[in-house]
């Protein structure tokens, strides 16, 4: 990892949600469970990316969020993260996700390890 990877970082990015985004299982366009944890995740990859090495990656070792209110398709959805802890390798983000009404729809936290992508694809 390159300096600069510090606790405290954060970034805040807003989406729009899209029909494949939505909860099959319902008969109305809600956005799922499972997108919105894609969204937080893919937030936490692109706050720790520009501090990685060149041959390095990241990848989700642990979820634990609580999705606490719906958002309809086409909704735009605003999700924060921000850099709680770094042990070796690992790092803890905590998320959170609000809809374009300003109600909080998840939060949680996420966590990440960092790979040496050689290493990592046995080559």
């Amino acid at each position: 990892m390159k300096n600069g990877l510090i606790l405290g970082l954060t970034l805040e990015q807003t989406y729009e949600t899209t029909l494949d985004m939505r909860a099959k299982q319902l008969r109305s366009d809600i956005f799922s469970t499972p997108a919105m944890i894609g969204l937080m995740e893919g937030t936490c990859v692109r706050l720790a990316e520009p501090y990685l090495d060149e041959n390095e990656q990241t990848v989700g070792t642990h979820v634990d969020v609580r999705h606490i209110a719906p958002t309809r398709i086409g909704q735009k959805v605003t999700v924060k993260v921000g850099l709680l802890e770094i042990n070796d390798n690992k790092l803890r983000f905590s998320v959170s996700a609000s809809n374009d009404q300003g109600i909080k729809i998840g939060e949680g936290t996420h966590r990440r390890a960092v790979i040496d992508m050689k290493r990592f694809a046995g080559s």
